[in-house]
């Protein structure tokens, strides 16, 4: 079987994947890689986690995770038997949210993460859910876990990333594609040219969710996932 490994995104740690690693573990070999906290550049996290996870590989990766496994993708095709990607976005950083992350950046050295990060949750969560202050509240304090540098070289590192859609057309193992259809920070649109670049791509709509699909709608988040590994699995692409 091969092994399936998570990558969080931005900031985010296993917490992000607290939902699903029960039921992914009872089927799966299952991995939550930390390339992001220990590399400064999406082409270096994508060679980490190459590197630490030895073999055929299936790749789930929520936003900036999805970015570096869109990058392993790229550096190594062979060693990718599939990859879902939650949330994510394949093109290079445009310059109005180039400024938008310089200027977050500038206040966190000033020491004021704690309230970017609060102010940034209404925008991480569809209305409903950025209305549940315990789920916000587990958010705010993943993020913040990390510390500031974390903050801030991770928000570098996916400032400078490389322009996926650029190799995905040539992308040949199986494709998931899944976004909320209420996402403000990745939104539909840049789930839908992922999928239009890559033909054979599954495209999945989850209702009623923002930008964090696995701590917002953990149950359709899993019900999807689920049955597009255990297609793969009974169609033969997971040995």
């Amino acid at each position: 079987m091969h092994r399936l490994v998570l990558l969080p995104g931005l900031a985010c740690d296993e917490r992000l994947w607290q939902a699903q690693l029960p039921l992914l573990q009872a089927s799966f070999d299952v991995r939550v890689t930390d390339v992001h906290r220990r590399h400064a550049d999406i082409g270096s996290m994508a060679a980490a986690l190459l590197a630490e996870h030895p073999g055929r590989l299936v790749l789930c990766g929520a936003s900036m995770g999805g970015m570096i496994a869109m990058e392993a993708a790229r550096q190594a095709p062979g060693r990718v038997a599939a990859m879902a990607l939650l949330g994510t976005n394949a093109s290079p950083e445009t310059p109005d949210m180039y400024q938008l992350r310089e200027s977050a950046i500038e206040l966190f050295e000033r020491g004021e993460a704690r309230d970017v990060i609060q102010f940034n949750a209404g925008f991480a969560f569809a209305p409903a859910q950025a209305e549940d202050t315990a789920l916000v509240k587990r958010y705010v304090e993943m993020i913040l876990d990390g510390g500031v540098e974390q903050l801030i070289r991770q928000n570098r590192a996916v400032m400078k990333r490389p322009d996926a859609l650029a190799h995905l057309p040539a992308l040949a193992c199986p494709l998931l594609v899944m976004c909320g259809d209420a996402d403000r920070l990745t939104p539909p649109e840049h789930s839908r040219a992922i999928a239009a670049a890559v033909p054979h791509a599954e495209l999945e709509w989850i209702a009623g969710c923002g930008h964090m699909l696995t701590m917002e709608k953990p149950d359709a988040v899993n019900a999807k996932l689920m049955a597009w590994l255990r297609h793969l699995a009974e169609s033969g692409v997971l040995r």
